[in-house]
């Protein structure tokens, strides 16, 4: 089996080639490449976000792992502290709009991060390299710079759609130490070719390298990030970092046109996933004709379905009992492709939205080790630890801002996601390791790549650049390069 490795952002890929290259396998690869994507997509990932782990170790008697290390709220929140602060929700869907942007900007949107802990645990269970290699590229990108792409300048120039709605340069300009790294000496964004440099993220991840992951929830880091927390009203304490804990689980396993599809388990998007997939099983989608009027009818409606069956039930299991078993269940399938031909309308409630963001990698080895990683920090508090050089995650955001909601705010728990992480087999053998960023949309998106792969034979290629549409609700959103006669 060829080695590959593939990301949005290629610095960091050709770090993690280079691992492979050199004798490194899918985990230390995946590891390296993890660690620059926090440098170079800055607002995107990094140390003060949150990861997801499928990982698939080859052997004798190859297993299926996935870690999680998701953003906890912190220890000092409560079920209703936010709900006098409510004004709307966003008419994109894409969060809660509350008074002041508290769930979204500056400290009391933040999350106990756990990408670290993820990062250092995958690596010292099963890489072959030193922690103290892996952060090395990271760290030596951070210190020399590296030139702004086309995508992360025209982000830190896009204005927000509504007033209540941030923009990445709001986050950046509310925070002194995060517009003293990331805005220019008069003030303005950096354009694309310019080099970007932030000696504090390198001393950091030095320092990490030195000291080990530990010094992030344990050490010195600890106490200089929970320190600045605490004095500027955060929610996480030194107790919350001191006390996290990675979360370590089997995949979600369903089965489609006779490949095993093993991805994220709750509260992320695996379980839409598979639903989905089993709705879609009924139907002979290659008859119908890809991207057909018929075809995104069809796929949109099991979207719906499976969406309608998600939202008012998925929540982290360590709080909320998941019927995971009935949501995933062929049985359930059935019932919906009853209810899809007999066209009756699908009733969904609002989902617990998330913002557009999130990076991913997939990485394969000669040896047929599989990691397929997404990790994000919403879309960023914009605050900066100062003399730390890195953003912390903004995932309050994500929390029901009511009490009682399977998705609500309480103390170390979990908010949903749609990180899809997942792993296709063929006669046992990996035939796709795939993911995507893009919040909810995640799970339409890995859909279809898996549809345009195994009901109409395209290349992975092919596949992931075809167009694509979505449905979580009453619109059906179609690509641009989907003919708008198709669309009427």
């Amino acid at each position: 089996m060829p080695s590959m490795i593939v990301a949005p952002e290629p610095p960091a890929v050709e770090e993690g080639a280079k691992v492979l290259m050199n004798g490194g396998n899918a985990i230390d690869a995946a590891v390296t490449c993890a660690l620059v994507q926090g440098v170079v997509n800055p607002q995107m990932c990094g140390i003060g976000g949150y990861a997801l782990l499928n990982v698939r170790l080859a052997g004798e008697r190859s297993r299926s792992i996935v870690l999680d290390a998701p953003a906890l709220a912190g220890s000092k929140t409560t079920p209703a502290m936010w709900q006098d602060e409510f004004i709307r929700l966003s008419p994109d869907g894409w969060g809660y709009f509350l008074k002041n942007k508290v769930n979204d900007l500056g400290y009391t949107s933040i999350c106990a991060p756990g990408t670290v802990k993820a990062l250092s645990a995958m690596l010292e269970g099963w890489g072959t390299i030193a922690w103290e290699r892996a952060v090395a590229p990271a760290a030596r990108i951070a210190e020399e710079g590296f030139k702004v792409d086309s995508h992360l300048a025209a982000g830190w120039k896009t204005p927000a759609d509504y007033p209540e709605e941030s923009s990445l340069l709001d986050y950046v300009k509310g925070n002194p130490e995060a517009s003293r790294i990331y805005l220019k000496g008069d003030g303005r964004s950096y354009e694309a070719g310019e080099t970007f440099r932030n000696p504090d993220y390198a001393r950091t991840l030095r320092q990490l390298a030195e000291r080990g992951a530990d010094d992030f929830y344990h050490g010195g880091l600890a106490h200089r990030m929970s320190e600045d927390l605490t004095a500027n009203g955060s929610y996480v304490t030194a107790q919350d970092f001191a006390d996290y804990q990675l979360r370590e689980a089997r995949p979600v396993v369903g089965e489609y046109r006779g490949h095993r599809i093993e991805t994220s388990p709750a509260p992320h998007g695996g379980p839409t996933l598979i639903a989905i997939l089993n709705i879609l099983e009924g139907y002979d989608l290659r008859a119908l004709g890809h991207n057909s009027p018929e075809y995104i009818y069809r796929v949109s409606m099991a979207m719906k379905a499976a969406f309608a069956d998600r939202n008012p039930r998925l929540g982290d299991p360590a709080f909320v009992d998941v019927p995971l078993e009935w949501m995933t269940s062929k049985a359930r399938a059935g019932e919906w492709r009853e209810h899809i031909n007999s066209g009756q309308p699908i009733a969904v409630s609002l989902a617990d939205p998330e913002p557009p963001d999130t990076t991913h990698l997939s990485v394969v080895d000669r040896d047929g080790n599989c990691v397929a990683l997404t990790h994000s920090l919403g879309m960023s508090s914009g605050v900066i630890t100062p003399g730390l050089g890195f953003m912390y995650n903004n995932s309050m955001v994500n929390f029901h801002p009511f009490p009682d909601h399977p998705n609500s705010i309480a103390p170390r728990k979990g908010r949903t996601t749609g990180m899809t992480p997942t792993i296709v087999y063929r006669d046992d053998r990996p035939a796709l390791v795939i993911g995507a960023p893009g919040a909810s949309r995640i799970i339409t998106a890995v859909l279809q790549v898996i549809l345009n792969v195994l009901d109409f034979g395209m290349s992975i290629g092919e596949a992931v650049l075809a167009p694509r549409f979505d449905c979580q609700g009453d619109l059906i959103r179609c690509h641009a390069r989907i003919p708008e006669f198709v669309c009427a």
